[in-house]
């Protein structure tokens, strides 16, 4: 039996010739068929929905400016503090699944870029 190669070694995530081990889930690379990273951009409606009822409640009059103030201000953080996620996304003989996801593009991009190698490496 050939040695195992490690193409991508970080904190609970391994990408080897044979196994791709992420925390405490293993998948064989013999079933992988295809790899590729995705986004999924953070639903914004309802932060801008809280901006725009503080907005309105702010220029209303003296007596609500208050409370729009506190309003628009929490969507506006809501907003803020939202962030695009990154995912990696295995496809096998039963469908796709995503395997790992992180808000570090850099990061999945390099654990797709060792997991293609790691394709390329084992046929």
């Amino acid at each position: 039996m050939a040695e195992e190669k490690t193409f991508f070694q970080y904190e609970d995530v391994t990408v080897t010739n044979a196994r791709f081990m992420v925390a405490s889930q293993t998948f064989a690379m013999n079933n992988i068929t295809s790899v590729k990273a995705s986004r999924e951009d953070p639903k914004r409606l309802w932060p801008i929905v809280l901006i725009v009822v503080g907005v309105l409640l702010a220029v209303a009059g003296s007596t609500n400016m208050a409370i729009g103030l506190v309003i628009g201000g929490a969507g506006a953080a809501w907003l803020l503090l939202q962030k695009t996620m990154y995912h990696v996304m295995l496809t096998t003989a039963g469908g796709e699944t995503s395997a790992l996801s992180s808000k570090e593009r850099e990061y999945i991009e390099k654990v797709v870029q060792a997991l293609n190698e790691a394709i390329v490496a084992r046929g």
